[in-house]
């Protein structure tokens, strides 16, 4: 029997007006990779040797794993939480479906889409191997094949956390997370740990072996990258397709086996207030937990803006209680990184530990910022709470600073995550200071734009859903689509193509102040400054237009 929910899902997916502009969009990213390195009669002769038509094959594949993994996720991780939020979920469950067909139809919908995002593809695709160079099978059928394997995965990974979040903001934030841990963080360990020949550096060399772009460069090559220890040795596509393979069953039974009535009940402990507790309970936990999140709270002060008090008290994601732990966390692994640096008990070099810290700080600006600020408009659009604050005596300037003011503390937080290990770094290596404070001031930028930018773009859109995603697509775009240049330096890109296109990132900005292997070569301070304060602005702009234009009444 044909399964309705295919359709249905489907359909209403394709129905959409952003549907279109997306397969518009997609069609010509695609195009214009091939077409930007496209051989002229001047390079014919070396197209005709088939190296040209495999450079521009890598970008290509490269770019459209790219989109596959910024596009597609949001799409499952917001299937089962929209149908329970509204109430269909549990007429769904008491359909004759199941539970296996209702998952089935879900990820089949969703594989839809991707499908839709490979046959867009085609076309450049086809152009690549017209250009010759390529093989049929061993290149093109395999990169095809990987990339299905990638959107099968990550589909069933996004409708497993759609079964546990209770909003589709957290979905989509959670989805994000896991895609980045599983695809670019996992490469991490295996970039530090190769040639020790310990237990630790055989365990990160088959995580590394799950992420997809250590498959795709296995497949088509990376460049220098092989020197970084991205490629090495090993059938890491082979080993891809297995972990890929088991990570997607383990998914689908998890997900199957959440769809019944159970995954309504959410019974919570109730807990008990701090302050009624014994003075040893409240030292206790004010030791372990630094900040208590079960002590009431003081009463908002004349002085203080309440939208901030009250975005963090409604908020779930950026409370304290355990944001303060996480900057811990992080800030104990940069003073052990730098103490082991500066001690010889590892020899990875001041740049590598300074990259680590960089990558460190930006992982928690790209996972953090959107989901603050890109619902600070709209989640109030979305819950009728917009004409509720318009009633109040504060101008539409005063709730919009109240909003950021909340996202600038709570960055300002973030910021703190890694200063401890520059500061050691500079106490014992006084010359470093001024290459250190560049960092900084790289790191401040880039958090600035991220909360304007993400403010900005969910101003735009009336779901917080919608608006998370693409703010996390738009800033994801901006600090990782440049590094697909990055990656065909000197083949096919030259140094001053890549450099232009490097102005615009904030982490090569940064990876090229701390001198890393493969960005010291460019110059990228100030002119990236200039670009994230010039767009920082604008983004201010658009959000105070935006915001002053929907408080008009109608």
């Amino acid at each position: 029997m044909a399964n309705p929910l295919i359709q249905r899902e489907l359909v209403t997916l394709l129905r959409q007006r952003r549907m279109v502009l997306l397969q518009c969009g997609l069609a010509t990213a695609f195009a214009l990779l091939v077409v930007i390195r496209w051989p002229t009669e001047a390079r014919m002769a070396l197209a005709l040797t088939g190296s040209r038509s495999q450079e521009v094959f890598r970008l290509f594949a490269y770019g459209l794993l790219s989109a596959l993994l910024l596009m597609l996720p949001v799409f499952p991780a917001t299937s089962i939480v929209r149908e329970r939020n509204s109430g269909t979920l549990a007429l769904l469950l008491n359909t004759p479906l199941g539970a296996v067909r209702i998952f089935l139809g879900k990820l089949l919908a969703v594989l839809g889409v991707a499908g839709l995002i490979l046959v867009l593809s085609l076309p450049a695709a086809a152009a690549c191997f017209a250009l010759g160079g390529i093989s049929l099978t061993g290149d093109l059928l395999a990169v095809y094949l990987l990339l299905a394997l990638v959107a099968l995965q990550y589909s069933a990974l996004g409708l497993l956390v759609s079964t546990y979040v209770t909003s589709t903001d957290a979905a989509v934030r959670w989805t994000y997370g896991l895609v980045l841990a599983l695809s670019v963080l996992a490469l991490a360990p295996h970039q530090f740990l190769q040639g020790t020949g310990t237990t630790l550096a055989d365990l990160a060399n088959w995580l590394r072996c799950g992420s997809p772009f250590a498959a795709l460069m296995s497949l088509e090559g990376a460049g220098d990258l092989g020197a970084a220890g991205l490629v090495s040795s090993g059938n890491v596509a082979g080993r891809f397709v297995l972990i890929s393979l088991g990570l997607t069953a383990l998914f689908s039974v998890w997900t199957i086996g959440r769809l019944n009535h159970t995954i309504f009940d959410r019974a919570r402990n109730q807990g008990r207030i701090s302050d009624d507790q014994s003075l040893a309970v409240r030292a206790a936990r004010r030791l372990m937990f630094v900040v208590d999140p079960q002590k009431r709270s003081r009463s908002i002060g004349p002085l203080v803006n309440p939208v901030m008090i009250k975005e963090f008290r409604c908020r779930r994601f950026g409370r304290l209680h355990w944001l303060l732990r996480l900057v811990a966390i992080c800030a104990v692994i940069s003073l052990g990184l730098t103490y082991a640096t500066t001690t010889s008990t590892i020899d990875w070099g001041v740049d590598t530990i300074g990259a680590i810290l960089v990558m460190m700080q930006v992982a928690l600006f790209v996972l953090i910022t959107p989901s603050l600020a890109s619902g600070l408009i709209s989640s109030e659009r979305e819950s009728g709470g917009w004409p509720l604050l318009q009633t109040t005596p504060m101008s539409v300037l005063r709730i919009v600073w109240g909003k950021l003011l909340s996202v600038i503390l709570t960055l300002l937080l973030v910021f703190c995550a890694t200063l401890p290990g520059y500061i050691v770094m500079v106490y014992i290596e006084p010359a470093m200071r001024p290459q250190v404070e560049r960092v900084v001031i790289c790191l401040a930028a880039t958090a600035v734009f991220a909360m304007l930018l993400s403010a900005a773009v969910g101003s735009l859109f009336r779901k917080t859903a919608p608006a998370t995603a693409t703010a996390y697509a738009a800033l994801l775009a901006v600090c990782g689509a440049p590094l697909l240049v990055w990656l065909g330096r000197d083949a096919p890109f030259g140094h001053d193509t890549v450099e232009s296109a490097l102005l615009i990132n904030p982490v090569a900005a940064a990876l090229s102040v701390i001198r890393l292997t493969g960005f010291r070569d460019y110059d990228l301070i100030p002119a990236n400054w200039w670009f994230l304060g010039i767009a920082s602005v604008v983004c201010f702009i658009v959000l105070l237009v935006q915001t002053y234009r929907i408080s008009i009444p109608r």
